[in-house]
């Protein structure tokens, strides 16, 4: 169903206060896509939909703080565009803000206090770290703010929704991944990013459960990247050093896995250490293709962000929202690479393949 097909009785808008009809007219926006946790649009096409409050004369236009970990990775601007794509179709204004780099929790609860402050609508948070963030999703939810997490939730049951990936199923499919990679047997290493950062936390914790199934598999090491290349680079440096018999890597994160891709090209051994990375950034599926990482777990960041600012209407509006989110994940070898399915999830914003 299309909002173009939502039809409009003007004598009952016009009895409606202008705040009730902003969320009513949310709400049915959002109702139009008849269970909108699976109908996200093609971001590679033009959205059919229109905004149901753009008149002025509505009332003001609802405003959504998306408050990501950090800028600059390509994961957080593919989630933006997803953000923005659901924002334009509930008719809401986006405010994109968040700290430099994953590490500066700091600077993203001082962010949060901001926007608690300025009263937006709604916040959706990918929270820096699980722990820390949980006493400003309690200030926003007192001050009626309701709070959707994305990608990193909170050890909380504050946030009215979780919309990720599910990390430590994708961590257990990297694992046996990588097993096939490597015969089943000898030493690997493990590159989660920041400690305390509840996505990292899973994915290493899904990568250990999923590799202990192999008893000829040892996981030698397991070195931090905070989320930095350079960092990333160092760290397996550092494992090559110390296991001249090292036989795979599982980067967790988009820089763990340029790092780690550089450092086995630098060192000559894209043949012998075989390298399986979470996510799908532009020098990633470069180095997949030149064989310096040998497979991806792709999520899928537009889903994330549509599905998170969706959720955020959703709740504005009264309407129910589900408490966990499920928004996928795949693994991509050069084996499939060239799926039409897998083209269109690898490039979401038709970036440029060649």
């Amino acid at each position: 169903m299309r909002t173009t097909e939502i039809h409009h009785h003007s004598t009952l808008w016009h009895t409606l206060t202008r705040q009730t009809w902003v969320l009513a007219a949310v709400g049915m926006a959002l109702l139009a896509g008849c269970g909108g946790t699976t109908d996200v649009p093609d971001p590679n096409g033009e959205s059919e939909k229109q905004s149901l409050i753009t008149d002025d004369s509505a009332g003001k236009q609802l405003r959504i703080a998306v408050i990501p970990k950090g800028l600059s990775h390509q994961f957080w601007l593919t989630i933006k565009a997803g953000a923005e794509a659901a924002a334009k179709e509930g008719g809401a204004k986006i405010l994109w803000q968040g700290p430099a780099k994953e590490t500066e929790v700091e600077k993203q609860i001082n962010i949060v206090q901001d926007m608690i402050n300025s009263k937006v609508d709604a916040l959706v948070l990918a929270a820096c770290d699980q722990q820390a963030l949980i006493p400003m999703v309690k200030k926003a939810r007192d001050a009626g703010i309701p709070v959707i997490t994305i990608d990193s939730g909170i050890a909380s049951n504050l946030a009215l929704s979780f919309v990720a990936t599910d990390n430590v199923a994708g961590a257990k499919m990297a694992a046996n991944t990588l097993a096939e990679l490597i015969g089943k047997s000898g030493k690997v290493g493990l590159i989660p990013f920041i400690k305390g950062a509840a996505t990292s936390n899973m994915r290493e914790e899904g990568f250990l459960e999923g590799i202990a199934a192999f008893p000829d598999i040892e996981v030698s090491a397991t070195l931090y990247c905070q989320s930095d290349v350079a960092k990333a680079m160092e760290v397996t440096q550092d494992m090559l050093t110390r296991d001249a018999d090292l036989k795979g890597i599982f980067a967790t994160n988009e820089p763990a896995a340029i790092g780690a891709a550089q450092a086995i090209k630098s060192a000559g051994k894209q043949d012998q250490v075989m390298v399986v990375a979470f996510d799908a950034a532009e020098e990633e599926i470069t180095a997949l293709k030149s064989g310096a990482l040998k497979a991806l777990i792709v999520q899928n960041p537009y889903r994330m962000g549509y599905l998170g600012v969706e959720a955020a209407l959703r709740s504005i509006a009264g309407m129910t929202i589900e408490k966990r989110i499920d928004t996928g994940v795949t693994v991509v070898t050069m084996d499939n690479f060239n799926d039409a399915k897998i083209q269109k999830l690898l490039y979401p914003l038709e970036q440029k393949r060649d």
